[in-house]
């Protein structure tokens, strides 16, 4: 549910300063590079040949990649390459695994690179990262570091990572993983939200920013007189969760709801919106979505949402529903039903 991730723009220039700075030798043509995380904005320097195969799970850096003229792909494909990039962010998890997934798929003795955020935590993975595989060296710049090593003979650290970062099951149902918006337990919001669904939740469904799927497979459980239910959401790996937490859906679209126009028309729509663009709240990502919800509604249609108590949407719901009213609060959020 989580609708945008920091913007990397200092930390990709950290993570071909090794490059730039003739630490390392930029990898020439007919050679293959796998870039995990890669964010949108990057220049490669000069010298930089190779064909790079980006992997980008979040909708719109997906999009803006593929604008790019980038090859890039939600999940990791192909072996043997020369190199593998990783760009690191704030989830650890995430990150180790992305790292054990170069370790696999580079050659032998190929160099996996990582480059990440002092405050993201890069300096902790840096340690965690030499205490199994020895760094063949590491450069701070541009407020972040950059480290690099070589695959081993052996794959023992890529097991390691993997072990200690194993998919998870929420109250023992939900399936989900590291990297996931509130992957080790229910967002408290969706929680509330999920405890008020108005009555009388019918026809032709569908969940906004669904996450791994737990607002959907409430809806499903709880109503009976559904037609249909469809889940949108911005990340892929949570999307193919909620593929297997929700088996009732009827249709599941990795779509950035702000940049792609929803097709299908709904009766209703639940929703609970992130509000972060990074660290900072960003009222507008929510207020934009509510906009993109009353564009999908039928006429009548209505959507219940949960937002975070300050944030103020009801003057947003006013001018692009006919009616909306609060129906539950409680010390951090409200749930918001409004009437196209």
């Amino acid at each position: 549910m989580v609708y945008q991730p920091h913007m990397a723009s200092d930390f990709l220039k950290t993570l071909f300063y090794p490059f730039e700075s003739g630490a390392l030798d930029a990898p020439g043509a007919g050679s293959h590079v796998l870039f995990l995380g890669a964010e949108p904005g990057f220049r490669l320097p000069q010298g930089f040949e190779a064909h790079l195969h980006c992997v980008q799970a979040f909708r719109p850096h997906f999009k803006a990649l593929q604008s790019a003229g980038r090859t890039v792909t939600p999940q990791a494909e192909g072996e043997g390459y020369a190199m593998a990039l990783v760009l690191a962010g704030r989830h650890r998890g995430q990150n180790e695994l992305w790292i054990a997934e170069a370790l696999e798929r580079v050659a032998p003795g190929g160099t996996v690179i990582v480059a990440g955020g002092k405050e993201d935590g890069i300096a902790s993975l840096r340690k965690r990262i030499d205490a199994l595989v020895p760094l063949v060296d590491a450069l701070p710049k541009y407020h972040g570091i950059v480290f690099w090593l070589h695959r081993p003979d052996n794959d023992g650290a890529a097991e390691k990572l993997r072990a200690d970062n194993p998919p998870a099951l929420v109250e023992n149902r939900f399936h989900t993983a590291p990297g996931m918006f509130s992957f080790d337990r229910i967002d408290a919001g969706s929680r509330l939200l999920g405890e008020n669904l108005p009555a009388g939740i019918s026809g032709h469904v569908a969940d906004f920013c669904a996450g791994w799927g737990f607002l959907a497979a409430g809806v499903a459980n709880r109503f009976s007189d559904i037609k249909s239910l469809d889940l949108y959401e911005a990340d892929f790996e949570a999307l193919e969760a909620a593929r297997r937490n929700v088996p009732q859906a009827s249709g599941f679209f990795w779509q950035d709801l702000i940049g792609e126009p929803v097709e299908r028309r709904y009766d209703w729509i639940v929703m609970n919106p992130p509000f972060h663009q990074g660290r900072a709240a960003e009222p507008d990502i929510g207020r934009r979505l509510i906009e993109t919800a009353a564009k999908a509604l039928k006429p009548g249609g209505r959507l219940v949402m949960v937002a975070n108590r300050q944030l103020p949407y009801e003057l947003v719901l006013s001018s692009a529903f006919s009616s909306s009213q609060e129906i539950a609060r409680d010390n951090r959020f409200k749930v918001l039903l409004a009437r196209r």
